[in-house]
């Protein structure tokens, strides 16, 4: 089955902001184009709007004006729905309820052709349940695009339980060739990106609920060590409140309330305050005018250690080790300790993130998971009360002489990027074992999709096999709510490897 023709119509119905977008990628790909809104003049406004941003990308070189002449002369406005009756693709960008996206498809089944496929963008409905009202449901596939449509380039493309394989791969082949990169997934509660990308925003609130450290912090620790694009409150502030809880609740509630994606009381009283984020002026962050912008704590100057002795490799941090050497440090190496540890001048410990807390052992200060040692540049520390401070004045200035800035937060098990990296592995694990989608279009979908540094599989590869398993088990230990328990999928993954104790 291959993509629809250049030559045939396509219809978007709903002509808000991705229903404007949508159309534009078609228009631009060298469709004929119909808009149709149930608001009078709405459409034609849409039509106009459209125009205009045709116009700016040929002020910025992006489009002949050639080009535009003839996409401004394919895009028409419909008054009726009937209007659609020969178009060969409807996708519908309309408001996000069942019964309204279920009358429309059900009136779109009497106006067009049988071979029309029909599609839906929703982000958070599903598909089989929309289509689950049509006669021909095996004609219906979602198409989910990303605001903003013509910029972005991942497209979900859905399979509801009774859509046609044929459907899907048509869809699929069409979002290709309109310049976009397609994602093959299963009708699951978030499909995959809203699926797995709710660690990201869960496991910062939740750092910040208990006390650990404040959301500049948080962000700084996610950007400047995780290598996100930006932090979870940054973000949500960007998006809006409002949508990414319900985005939160929805998966939550479609997932029979699992604890894995339990909504945070925090966000909530945010929504109920009305501190939206940017569009309202507030949300995590004062966005007004004379607003000061909050900096994330920062320690004060200290005098590195003279030396530090190395117990093991140091696994996911092992390039720590030659950072230390470069900055002029001495490490001695005790080759008959095979833990993974830095022992400090003073006798205490120095060890990554691994789902245990300091208050649990004698003198340890643990330091946060990176994306890339070399290039990271803050680093964040967790010590407990009885942590020695000579201990934790050592660890910073250890750090800062390696260039970084460093944040000490509260004694938090798995700290931030450490936590958040372990469970976004995770379900993608599972996602891949229940079959929502392939372990590449998983890693495809959350960089293109929500601009992760690296894929959850290839973060997995990278960290070790066994890395996420060790720290959600650990985690689980100190937090056995279920939240941070292992998916059979990861406990399969990190035996497989043959590496564990214990035989069948």
């Amino acid at each position: 089955m291959t993509a629809i023709d250049l030559s045939s119509p396509v219809a978007v119905v709903g002509t808000g902001t991705m229903g404007q977008g949508i159309a534009q990628v078609a228009l631009v790909a060298g469709h004929p184009v119909r808009l149709y809104d149930a608001v009078p003049g709405r459409a034609e406004a849409a039509a106009e709007a459209i125009g205009a941003r045709l116009d700016r990308l040929v002020a910025k070189d992006r489009l002949t004006g050639a080009d535009r002449d003839a996409a401004r002369a394919r895009l028409h406005p419909a008054t009726d729905l009937a209007d659609l009756a020969d178009c060969v693709l409807v996708v519908e960008a309309v408001l996000e309820r069942l019964d309204v996206k279920q009358r429309l498809f059900g009136d779109l089944e009497d106006i067009v052709g049988d071979d029309c496929l029909l599609a839906t963008n929703t982000s958070s409905l599903s598909v089989t349940a929309i289509g689950g009202a049509l006669r021909n449901p095996g004609r219906l596939v979602g198409l989910h695009f990303f605001n903003p449509a013509p910029l972005l380039p991942l497209v979900e493309v859905v399979s509801g339980f009774a859509t046609d394989v044929s459907s899907a791969t048509r869809a699929y082949e069409t979002a290709r060739a309109w310049g976009k990169t397609p994602v093959a997934c299963a009708d699951t509660p978030g499909f995959i990106v809203n699926r797995i990308a709710r660690p990201f925003y869960a496991e910062a609130f939740a750092v910040h609920e208990s006390q650990a450290a404040d959301p500049a912090t948080i962000d700084a620790v996610l950007r400047e060590s995780g290598g996100f694009r930006m932090g979870a409150f940054e973000l949500t502030d960007l998006i809006g409140q409002d949508v990414n809880e319900a985005v939160t609740h929805s998966v939550w509630q479609a997932f029979f309330q699992d604890v894995r994606f339990t909504p945070s009381l925090a966000q909530r009283r945010l929504v109920e305050a009305g501190r939206l984020g940017r569009k309202t002026g507030h949300g995590w962050y004062d966005h007004g005018d004379d607003a000061e912008r909050a900096e994330p704590h920062t320690a004060e100057k200290a005098q590195p250690p003279a030396y530090v002795v190395a117990e093991g490799d140091l696994g996911p941090a092992a390039e720590v080790l030659g950072l230390i050497r470069e900055a002029g440090i001495q490490v001695r190496e005790d080759e008959e300790d095979h833990g993974t540890r830095l022992v400090l001048p003073s006798g205490g410990q120095l060890v990554l993130a691994d789902g245990q807390t300091s208050v649990e052992f004698r003198d340890v200060v643990y330091f946060d998971l990176a994306l890339d040692y070399r290039k990271a540049t803050r680093i964040a520390l967790s010590a407990s009360q009885d942590t020695a401070p000579q201990t934790l004045s050592e660890a910073i200035g250890l750090f800062q002489a390696l260039g970084k800035d460093v944040s000490v937060i509260g004694d938090c098990p798995g700290m931030i990027v450490a936590r958040t990296v372990a469970r976004i592995v995770d379900l993608a694990h599972d996602a891949v074992a229940k079959g929502v989608a392939t372990e590449e279009d998983i890693d495809t979908a959350m960089r293109l999709g929500v601009n992760y540094p690296l894929g959850p599989f290839e973060w997995s590869r990278r960290l070790g096999t066994n890395w996420s398993y060790d720290v959600l088990d650990e985690l689980h230990v100190r937090d056995p709510s279920g939240r941070y328990a292992p998916s059979l999928a990861l406990y399969r993954h990190a035996y497989a490897t043959g590496k564990r104790e214990g035989t069948a």
